[in-house]
């Protein structure tokens, strides 16, 4: 899918870049998969605001989407692809041969009438979900479970996928989109393919209203505050506001904040590239 540039008749559309939706067939969501989604505003349950730039927007519904796709061995039928504002990638409306409905993750490229199966014995197909141990190696994979059973947690946003490497012993080794190499029990599923909407990354907004209507409020600088209020504030005249760290007192370039304790991290082969290593 690519992106169109507006004509700049207003100053809003001067520099927007938005979707061109060519791939959504349908904008009416299916009813039975549709859930109320409450907002917060960043406040917690005693009402004191612990999230800041957070607020508004527009009212969504949640669509209840099928990340464990445990329906294994019976064959579903695309029916559309459709926007979800959740999420960043696109979704899919599957119908079952005996009646059920469900949404998932769309891939890129997969069509309304496409046929998709997951499990045990599923062909290598795009939109398939698959063990790991039977996923053909170099394969492009996306929506990726960490547990066995418990559902997609990697490489679900638009136009991310992850390559399966190798295997070694009851593992998967797999190359994530953030570039660090982990290993993943071989009985977690993945599904074929690279999630849908790659050009969202090109999307520009354009002017500040669309920002409030995502739900983004307005983020002030550190250094643009009073002492009392940041650790960069205060100083004469435009101070650059000494060491960058957070609101908390947090360094935020270079300091290291992953927990070396988690269990997980064991299974980590080499981190992420970053510009501080």
């Amino acid at each position: 899918m690519s992106v169109k540039k507006y004509n700049p008749i207003t100053p809003g559309t001067r520099y927007r870049v938005g979707a061109n939706f060519t791939e959504i067939t349908t904008d009416t969501p299916e009813k039975s998969l549709l859930k109320p989604l409450s907002k917060s505003g960043g406040r917690n349950n005693q009402g004191r605001m612990t999230m800041r730039q957070i607020g508004g927007g527009h009212k969504r519904r949640y669509r209840v989407i099928d990340f464990k796709r445990n329906k294994d061995g019976v064959t579903a039928v695309v029916k559309t692809i459709e926007y979800d504002p959740n999420r960043t990638a696109f979704i899919a409306l599957v119908e079952y041969t005996d009646g059920e409905k469900r949404y998932i993750i769309a891939p890129d490229k997969l069509q309304v009438g496409a046929e998709i199966v997951s499990g045990a014995g599923a062909p290598p197909n795009v939109g398939n979900a698959m063990l790991l141990s039977e996923i053909p190696l170099g394969s492009s994979i996306h929506a990726i479970e960490l547990e066995p059973g418990k559902g997609a947690a990697l490489a679900r946003s638009a136009g991310t996928y992850a390559t399966l490497n190798g295997r070694e012993g009851k593992y998967a080794i797999v190359k994530l989109p953030s570039g660090e190499m982990r290993r993943i029990l071989m009985t977690c599923k993945a599904t074929i393919g690279t999630t849908s909407n790659p050009d969202h990354s090109l999307e520009v907004l354009g002017k500040a209203g669309r920002s409030r209507w995502i739900g983004r409020r307005p983020h002030v600088r550190g250094v643009a505050m009073n002492p009392v209020d940041h650790p960069m504030g205060g100083g004469e005249g435009r101070a650059s506001g000494g060491h960058p760290r957070s609101r908390k007192g947090l360094p935020a370039k270079g300091y290291k904040t992953r927990n070396t304790k988690k269990s997980s991290g064991k299974l980590i082969i080499s981190r992420r590239k970053t510009k501080n290593p």
